[in-house]
């Protein structure tokens, strides 16, 4: 692989994580506890390779039947890559006392994501080239971004709601594959435009409901008020 045609495939991930961190304004996390969700992330990648590996090779990549295609979006792909993050996120930085707030879910799982993303970019840029890395830039990659929000969303309410706790962190797996196995399941049937435009829209839905949820949790974070209070000093 040329190395144009590596940082071709690091950058998208990168410009995410950058573009989250800047939206934890209030109080941002420490660089060394999201260096290694980013890292935790790449790590991820393996289990899932393994675990989709053991799917293929049971025949349920089989595009002639839609029951296999179910089982493989839905399980052996959105089911092994969420859960695989889903437990970086709740054994790393969940009991830390450093996840302070309910934005912290977000963040720290869009590391995770984008840490995955990334490794999986540089795989399939390897094996692709460069047009699968320019689709996916645009594609691949923010999806996952999105997955990882909704599931930071349910997981960081989880953290400061011990009477919903188990059902929230259920949610926040839940709902990730979800829409990660749809949006999976309407790609593989390439066959059929119609599902690929389903595929699009079932992203830009979700999008839009993460970019509300990361809206919620910046007005409703604890550290708002003292933040304006310190801007306010600093000005005047």
């Amino acid at each position: 692989m040329s190395p144009t045609l590596l940082i071709l495939a690091i950058i998208p991930g990168l410009v995410i994580c950058f573009l989250i961190y800047k939206i934890d304004r209030f109080e941002p996390e420490p660089a060394r506890h999201l260096s290694v969700c980013f890292l935790l992330g790449i790590l991820c990648c393996f289990p899932a390779i393994y675990l989709e590996g053991i799917g293929d090779s049971l025949g349920y990549n089989e595009s002639e039947s839609l029951g296999n295609l179910f089982v493989f979006s839905y399980i052996v792909i959105a089911g092994s890559e969420e859960l695989v993050k889903f437990l970086a996120l709740l054994f790393y930085v969940y009991p830390k006392k450093i996840f302070n707030e309910p934005l912290d879910g977000i963040l720290y799982a869009v590391m995770i994501g984008m840490g995955f993303a990334t490794l999986e970019n540089v795989l399939y840029a390897d094996r692709f080239g460069l047009q699968t890395v320019m689709v996916r830039a645009f594609t691949a990659v923010p999806a996952h971004a999105i997955f990882a929000i909704i599931m930071g969303y349910y997981v960081g309410l989880a953290k400061f709601n011990s009477k919903k706790r188990y059902r929230l962190l259920f949610f926040g797996l839940f709902f990730p594959i979800l829409i990660h196995g749809t949006y999976d399941l309407f790609l593989l049937q390439q066959y059929y435009e119609w599902l690929m435009v389903l595929a699009t829209f079932t992203l830009l839905v979700s999008a839009f409901f993460a970019i509300r949820v990361v809206r919620l949790h910046q007005q409703n974070s604890p550290f708002k008020e003292s933040f304006l209070a310190d801007s306010f000093e600093e000005e005047e």
